[in-house]
């Protein structure tokens, strides 16, 4: 008597499934984001409208002593750079990903081969690829309207630049981890915003505050990065005591993140 024998299924490539269901959300997340004018002006047009804005202002276009025999509009860039990732950290992540919480999508999806996860880094990948066009928008910009020279460290600005981004994108998922409901998350997003955009020198370049001031700015998330970013547009290596602050403030908030965020 023969016995057949029956080959054991072999078991579904899970990994696969989450990469193919990863990719899903992605794509769904970028079309809804790409059919919000409001983020898309904000985020990517808004910086750069506003360095339009200022250099046609004629004292802006003019060397200054108070900023080392630069012209305002050159210090400026590198503010409407960091302008995009706090709009895109603050005041359009926040709200999404509580959105998302309080109507119960995120829990709904935990039951599924999606996980909530992958909304979540579906969200900071596309708002950190639109503050990182932004930014190239603004160099684009400033170099051909207004002859502001590119970076003399390129190298160093994307380290920074890469950097700020992570911070601005930490620091988002940290006002969407303590909101409890979206309108919690504007709320404290715009608690933020200001101090994050004083910080970064949209008020008053960090170069051109007053030393004591400045010094406390420049622990700041923002504060480091525009000094950091500054320091790289002028041909040097970003200052590693600037380096450090953002990445100290990126691991800070991503584990405060980490620790207090809810899926539901």
């Amino acid at each position: 008597m023969s016995t057949a024998v029956t080959a054991p299924r072999a078991p579904a490539n899970r990994g696969t499934d989450k990469n193919r269901a990863s990719a899903a959300v992605l794509k769904a997340e970028f079309r809804i984001f790409r059919r919000e004018p409001g983020s898309l002006f904000w985020i990517m047009a808004f910086p750069t409208v506003l360095l339009l804005i200022l250099g046609s202002i004629p004292s802006f276009r003019e060397a200054t002593d108070s900023l080392g025999g630069l012209r305002t509009i050159d210090v400026y860039v590198p503010v409407t750079v960091l302008l995009s990732l706090i709009m895109a950290g603050l005041q359009a992540m926040p709200p999404l990903l509580t959105g998302y919480r309080e109507r119960g999508i995120l829990r709904r999806m935990s039951a599924t081969p999606v996980r909530p996860s992958a909304v979540l880094g579906a969200q900071m990948g596309i708002h950190g690829a639109a503050a990182l066009v932004s930014a190239l928008l603004s160099l684009a910009v400033g170099r051909l309207a207004f002859d502001v020279a590119l970076p003399g460290q390129a190298f160093g600005y994307v380290v920074a630049l890469l950097l700020a981004v992570l911070c601005g994108l930490a620091l988002g998922a940290m006002v969407s981890a303590i909101s409890r409901t979206t309108k919690a998350a504007t709320a404290i997003g715009s608690a933020v915003f200001f101090p994050m955009m004083f910080s970064a020198g949209v008020w008053l370049p960090v170069q051109a505050m007053p030393d004591a001031l400045a010094r406390i700015v420049e622990i700041t998330p923002l504060g480091a990065a525009s000094q950091a970013l500054g320091e790289a547009a002028a041909g040097d290596w970003p200052g590693w005591v600037h380096l450090g602050v953002l990445a100290l403030w990126t691991v800070a908030l991503t584990a405060g993140a980490s620790r207090w965020f809810r899926w539901e």
